[in-house]
């Protein structure tokens, strides 16, 4: 089995569960450390003439990661393509096993049941929380609805104030986010890379927590300990 994988969190997941299955992986697939395979360029612009030359049996792919135009160009040169779509945690753990069973992988890897059964143990949290989601800036833009950090956060006690908001991501000026006064801002690193001195300005007298965009943003092995990495982060945002 030859697999390209288009998506950061799937091809860890793949790399993690089927070593050697993977003959190529985007730029940004940054997971696990020290991956050696040919990179075939971004999510949003991956070279397709450099996929279909490695000559792969599959090609993973993300409904929201990856743009229409480029995996019809693939399927066109005669590749399969398996498209993901994944808007909350237990559809994450659905897509999982359908990914690794497409790649061949005979057992459910452990890290899959562990991960699985720590989001399913996830203690009641102590009080819920109100929050805006940053996810740019320049313009700046926000989790909106039906997205699966957002589920994440809701089932750590934060509910993010645009999840009933039309668009999935929407632009929404900076004012309006202040005056929103949510009771915390969370700001990840990715997409956009928020920092300890690149955002929290933007929200002075608001509570800001600095989390890590793999652990909120990305389904797959790092599943496992993203509530207690972001429980850490969120806390430390309100002592």
């Amino acid at each position: 089995m030859r697999v390209v994988s288009l998506v950061p969190s799937l091809t860890e997941a793949v790399a993690r569960s089927a070593p050697g299955a993977l003959a190529g992986a985007t730029d940004w697939c940054t997971h696990p450390p020290g991956l050696d395979v040919v990179r075939v360029g971004g999510t949003k612009n991956p070279k397709t003439d450099r996929i279909v030359s490695l000559a792969p049996d599959l090609v993973i792919a993300n409904e929201e990661e990856n743009r229409a135009p480029d995996l019809a160009a693939l399927r066109a040169a005669g590749v399969e393509v398996l498209v993901t779509e994944i808007r909350d945690v237990p559809q994450a753990f659905r897509e999982l096993a359908r990914v690794l069973d497409a790649c061949g992988v005979a057992a459910r890897p452990r890290w899959l049941d562990e991960a699985e059964e720590t989001w399913s143990s996830l203690p009641p949290p102590p009080a819920r929380l109100t929050a805006v989601v940053p996810i740019w800036r320049r313009p700046w833009m926000v989790l909106g609805r039906d997205t699966f950090a957002g589920d994440v956060l809701a089932r750590l006690g934060v509910d993010h104030v645009h999840a009933t908001h039309p668009d999935r991501y929407p632009r929404v000026p900076l004012e309006e986010l202040r005056a929103a006064a949510p009771d915390l801002v969370v700001l990840p690193d990715e997409p956009y890379r928020f920092t300890a001195d690149d955002g929290p300005e933007a929200f002075p007298g608001l509570p800001c927590a600095l989390v890590s965009g793999r652990h909120l943003t990305w389904y797959g092995p790092s599943l496992a300990e993203a509530p207690r990495v972001l429980g850490r982060a969120l806390r430390a945002a309100r002592p």
